[in-house]
């Protein structure tokens, strides 16, 4: 008899101990990119509003290499990368899927805020070649020019470098390089004789200036129309064909007759797709 209540009781406690694991083992995780953080923070929120049974999405940063990297060992259900996919450098068995568009920006401190640079300017800066204000057209301050660049785990370098810059041409090794669209807008904002690049929606708040590009304003209706360059992706990253509750969610973020996703999206971010 004894032996049976013991049975009963350490099936009582495995079955206790079974349900948080499988409520935790069921909740979505997303990691990656910081450009795509406050936007998918905000999609998880919206979701889990719309079926509350299910848990919202646990939504962490990083970078994009970091979202790559841990959507490809399991370690999350979803990685955000705000580069396109490398052929021969991301993992092998690998899903990206295009959720949004962002722009890039050229920013500079606001006490030096720069109307325009062409693309032959912005990459004498970024190089190098051209290294005090004195001799860049329209400026407002003189003196060195402090480049800001983010590290190479970055999405928004890679997309900065492919669009602004060219495959063949580099940003100077002397650009302070950050991790984090929140530790460049802060470098660049604290610093009159900066310059350095992020992502559309890490400006919407104020604190650096953004410089038309090509004569074009980085906006959210220029980069809507086309008729601003500096334009790239956001994807989802998954191991494989994403299943389950992870589908579920993407196919809900990527629906566009998503009404609610596409008010989440309209004040900072270009689209979904």
């Amino acid at each position: 008899m004894r032996a049976h209540r013991t049975l009963i009781v350490s099936l009582i406690m495995a079955l206790a101990l079974a349900i948080p694991a499988s409520a935790s083992a069921s909740r979505i995780l997303i990691d990656g990119s910081t450009s795509m953080l406050p936007l998918v923070q905000k999609l998880a929120a919206a979701y889990h509003k719309e079926f509350p049974k299910i848990q919202a999405p646990k939504v962490g940063g990083g970078q994009t290499a970091v979202g790559i990297s841990d959507a490809a060992a399991g370690r999350v259900d979803i990685g955000m990368a705000s580069r396109d996919p490398i052929e021969g450098v991301d993992p092998e068995g690998l899903e990206f899927i295009k959720i949004a568009r962002d722009g890039v920006c050229v920013i500079t401190n606001p006490h030096n805020p720069l109307a325009n640079l062409s693309q032959e300017t912005v990459q004498e800066i970024f190089t190098g070649t051209i290294r005090n204000w004195s001799q860049v057209p329209g400026a407002h301050t003189t003196g060195p020019i402090d480049l800001f660049d983010r590290d190479g785990a970055s999405g928004t370098q890679d997309a900065f470098q492919n669009i602004f810059l060219g495959e063949n041409v580099q940003i100077s090794h002397s650009a302070t390089a950050e991790s984090s669209e929140g530790l460049e807008v802060n470098a660049v904002g604290s610093d009159k004789n900066a310059i350095g690049f992020t992502s559309f929606a890490a400006t919407v708040n104020g604190g650096v200036h953004t410089v038309d590009y090509q004569g074009v304003p980085c906006t959210l209706r220029n980069a809507k129309s086309g008729q601003y360059g500096g334009v790239r992706n956001f994807w989802f990253v998954t191991k494989g064909a994403p299943t389950g509750e992870t589908r579920k969610f993407i196919n809900w973020v990527i629906k566009r007759h998503n009404t609610k996703v596409e008010a989440i999206i309209s004040s900072e971010w270009i689209s979904i797709h």
